[in-house]
């Protein structure tokens, strides 16, 4: 079955920087488009950053770029995002999210993972 698993967040300080890692697991990795997402309490998720297939075309929403990056190592089945300038607004779980075929890029996806809390705060 699909599984994907965050690892990486934590409590950073404004201006800090955080790198973020999904591994993935039951299915083929480098077929899918693969995105981030977040979500505050409250509020719905949030389109954050997608990566093609092989990573080489990346996309990012307004709120992070410039400030995230979103990269992918195939071989080991992993997406990574690297946040850097973080700011308090970012904080927020961040979820792993394959992009289903025929699916918008920047959609939630049709499997997310169970997210990884980032705190930013002083």
């Amino acid at each position: 079955q699909v599984q994907l698993v965050e690892s990486g967040g934590g409590l950073v300080q404004p201006g800090g920087s955080l790198r973020l890692s999904c591994t993935a697991s039951g299915f083929t990795f480098s077929n899918y488009w693969m995105s981030w997402v977040r979500q505050v309490p409250g509020k719905g998720l949030e389109w954050v950053s997608t990566a093609n297939n092989d990573g080489t075309t990346r996309y990012y929403s307004d709120s992070v770029k410039g400030r995230f990056t979103v990269s992918r190592d195939n071989a080991k089945n992993t997406l990574y995002l690297q946040m850097s300038n973080l700011e308090p607004e970012d904080t927020a779980v961040y979820y792993c999210a394959r992009v289903g075929f025929f699916m918008d890029y920047r959609s939630h996806g049709d499997y997310r993972g169970q997210g990884t809390q980032v705190t930013v705060s002083l």
